[in-house]
């Protein structure tokens, strides 16, 4: 897509935006977050950080929440975008760890074409991949927002000064950003660009019957999607 495509596809945009690193298969709350705004743009192009959620994320066990994470390596000398993983075994052994974790899942054999989905491909780019896969789970989740990459808009600047720059150049007039930000965004860039700050609020999401007990609300949405199937968006947003 070239930029003047680009620039014209995102040119209707003036409502509210949410800027954030792409993570691998986020939690309900990251969703909720997609599911605030009319465009959101992955921010991929900074800073790759080892164990973090941009590779891994945790899904539940009969010894409790595990960690399920690409081998994306330790050098922390490139961007997120920048990350290749060419062994590409990771995929059948994530999806073997599921299939013995969720076999009893309620809706495991419903979940088949999102296995598929996610781990019969050949992505070697972790961003690539991240992406892909979010956007897809949005779908499943009747997700409506649109997305973009902040590679598309080829904005400069460090930190604040760079957020602002997207959201003016895609006519954005409110930014919903993470709670983890308040420690080091600069609030006043926006009241000067005209754009108003909210930060997101994660409410209690309510339980639901897991595949092993305790319950744990910190896993990824996976577990869900395969524990109440279309009853998911009533999980995060409430019955209709």
């Amino acid at each position: 897509m070239n930029k003047d495509g680009v620039k014209a596809n995102l040119s209707k945009v003036d409502h509210c935006v949410a800027i954030l690193q792409s993570n691998y298969l986020p939690w309900r709350g990251y969703f909720d977050l997609i599911h605030d705004v009319d465009l959101f743009i992955f921010y991929d192009d900074v800073q790759y950080t080892h164990s973090d959620w941009r590779h891994r994320n945790k899904l539940m066990t009969r010894d409790g929440p595990r960690w399920l994470s690409i081998p994306a390596g330790h050098d922390l000398k490139r961007l997120i975008c920048e990350v290749e993983i060419p062994d590409q075994s990771w995929k059948q052994q994530h999806r073997r760890i599921i299939e013995q974790n969720y076999r009893n899942a309620p809706f495991f054999k419903e979940s088949e074409p999102l296995l598929d989905f996610l781990y019969e491909n050949a992505l070697t780019n972790l961003s690539d991949y991240n992406q892909r896969a979010i956007k897809y789970l949005s779908g499943i989740l009747g997700i409506h927002t649109k997305f973009s990459d902040s590679r598309l808009l080829a904005v400069d600047g460090r930190k604040t000064e760079r957020l602002v720059g997207i959201l003016e150049k895609v006519g954005a007039t409110k930014y919903i950003s993470g709670p983890s930000a308040r420690s080091y965004i600069e609030e006043p860039m926006f009241a000067e660009a005209g754009i108003e700050l909210a930060y997101k609020e994660y409410p209690v999401y309510p339980a639901y019957q897991q595949c092993f007990s305790p319950f744990s609300p910190l896993v990824t949405v996976l577990d869900l999607l395969l524990c109440v199937g279309p009853q998911a968006p009533a999980h995060i947003w409430g019955k209709p």
